[in-house]
């Protein structure tokens, strides 16, 4: 059965807002968005919300296990609604798009660092690094001209 908005909110103990029912309703429909495109789509849903509020929400939605906030290197912030499966990110180094990739192997030994240092682990972050296949095109492109 799935959960609406408001009801997934409620169930991770917060209050049902306009801007977080958008919000969360923008991050569902998938994807790693950057704060300026779920701001401009929230718009287009709210007609107005300022970009701390939609900062502010997603903090929230962070916090409570809703979205994820994923920080490639030398990328600004992106959110996702896929949360609490563990699964990683593949990024492409010539336009940045990003792509899941479910973790490797099923026992999820990437949450045993070892020496936890007394942390409670419950989600690691691998990143694959390359280039996506139209970028790889362009690549070729470049290289015969």
């Amino acid at each position: 059965m799935v959960s609406t908005g408001e009801e997934l909110l409620r169930k991770h103990g917060l209050r049902v807002t306009r801007p977080r029912l958008a919000v969360l309703d923008v991050l569902t429909q998938g994807g790693h968005l950057e704060v300026d495109d779920i701001t401009r789509q929230v718009r287009a849903r709210l007609d107005s919300v300022s970009v701390q509020g939609v900062y502010d929400v997603l903090g929230a939605l962070s916090r409570a296990g809703l979205a994820r906030r994923l920080e490639p290197a030398g990328s600004p912030a992106r959110y996702e609604a896929r949360v609490g499966d563990n699964h990683h990110h593949i990024v492409c180094r010539g336009c940045g798009a990003i792509e899941d990739i479910d973790c490797s192997v099923s026992e999820r030994p990437c949450l045993d660092p070892g020496a936890g240092h007394g942390f409670e682990v419950d989600e690691a972050e691998v990143t694959f690094w390359g280039l996506c296949p139209a970028c790889q095109a362009h690549r070729r492109q470049d290289a015969m001209a």
